[in-house]
């Protein structure tokens, strides 16, 4: 009868606040709900979106004209300690992590069995005894029980390797072309100007002991800055307020996604997943000269074998532009003659270009840039383009 609709809006309600309810919420969360977040449901926390007064738009490009402060708390910082640390990462990672020099950094992706992707992470490396290691939130709970169990495996070998999971830090991303002037006043012993992309150091920023990484997710210059769980709160004031109070915003879960695209940069869930080798992701640079040679972690044959083309690569990323409107996720993707070729998996408006980007898979050979495509938005095939990426140059501060 009339009264079922009601009923129903009502049982989804309940099941709404009982989601929330479930929610993690981070340290910064009181602050956000103060700023004016909107906040929503990502990888089982309760994150902001945007701000009031600061569409996703605006916030967007803010952070490529000023600075934005992320919070980014809800990812899952690690150490791991001991002599062997490096070589029991390579044993799950693809990077060159004995290769790097100490208090730098570099993108890289666990892998299983298949050459697939567990997860992509920044790896540092303190020094030779120490590594710093930021993993997606979402993945957190398949990542630390796969690492853990080959830990012990690892251990029982006698290697000199502990792990320690940083749940009493929390971390924010300050990004932007203002991110350094905005920092260098608040840390003390360090000259930002001579730390470079990927370079990490410990310092005390706001008197508190920070880890800082010139590093972030949206093409702009930054910094990814942890710090104790106590100091979030002063320390983010701290920056926003840094520079006066308009150099500094707060931006949120929708700009940080329209930055990462606009950059070229995979979100774990959407264009990544564990059928997905780094070599069709695009990402056969973080293979290291040194692991293509001697391999040596999980699923190498594979990777190892699309590297040097003995296995045949049947899917590449491609970036998409020429559209009509936004493609979301799953739209199919269509050769010119309508033959089905992949979908996308990231799709928005681009605030700084004005105009639909996409990032998607295509079967290989329809991956070279100008390759005319068709792209299936709300049950109806438009014009697309296959282009390189990052779509936005990325602003790096190297030297």
């Amino acid at each position: 009868g009339a009264g079922a609709p009601r009923q129903r809006l009502y049982a989804s309600a309940a099941a709404a606040a009982a989601a929330a309810e479930a929610l993690k919420r981070t340290v910064l969360y009181d602050m956000h709900a103060e700023a004016g977040a909107k906040f929503g449901p990502f990888a089982g926390w309760d994150m902001p979106l945007q701000y009031k007064g600061h569409s996703v738009m605006e916030s967007t490009k803010h952070t490529r004209t000023s600075a934005s402060l992320f919070d980014v708390s809800h990812m899952c910082g690690t150490g791991f300690f001991g002599a062997d640390a490096a070589k029991f990462l390579e044993t799950l990672v693809v990077g060159d992590i004995q290769g790097l020099a100490p208090g730098t950094s570099t993108l890289t992706v666990l892998t299983n069995e298949e050459g697939g992707i567990i997860d992509d992470s920044v790896v540092t490396k303190v020094d030779e005894k120490e590594l710093y290691v930021v993993l997606n939130a979402g993945c957190r709970d398949k990542d630390l029980p796969h690492i853990e169990g080959h830990l012990a495996a690892f251990k029982a070998k006698g290697g000199d390797v502990d792990m320690h999971v940083y749940d009493e830090r929390g971390l924010v991303a300050l990004q932007g072309p203002k991110a350094m002037e905005a920092l260098q006043p608040l840390v003390g012993g360090v000259d930002l100007s001579k730390l470079y992309f990927g370079m990490f150091v410990k310092t005390d920023v706001n008197g508190s002991p920070c880890f800082i990484t010139r590093t972030g997710y949206t093409g702009e210059d930054g910094f990814e800055i942890s710090m104790p769980v106590e100091d979030a709160v002063s320390l983010s004031g701290a920056l926003l307020a840094s520079g006066g109070g308009d150099v500094v915003k707060w931006a949120g879960l929708g700009a940080r996604d329209a930055l990462r695209l606009e950059a070229g940069l995979c979100l774990y869930g959407n264009d990544l997943d564990e059928t997905i080798t780094p070599v069709e992701a695009g990402l056969t640079w973080t293979v290291g000269k040194a692991r293509r040679a001697e391999g040596g972690f999980l699923g190498a044959e594979k990777i190892l074998g699309q590297i040097n083309k003995s296995v045949p690569v049947t899917r590449r990323r491609v970036g998409i532009t020429g559209l009509k409107a936004p493609a979301r996720d799953h739209a199919e993707i269509l050769s010119a003659d309508g033959e089905k070729i992949g979908e996308v998996t990231s799709g928005t408006f681009s605030p700084s270009l004005g105009k639909p980007l996409a990032m998607g898979y295509v079967k290989a050979g329809f991956n070279k840039a100008g390759t005319e495509v068709q792209v299936v938005v709300r049950g109806k095939a438009g014009p697309g383009v296959i282009t390189k990426m990052p779509f936005v140059e990325c602003q790096y501060y190297k030297p």
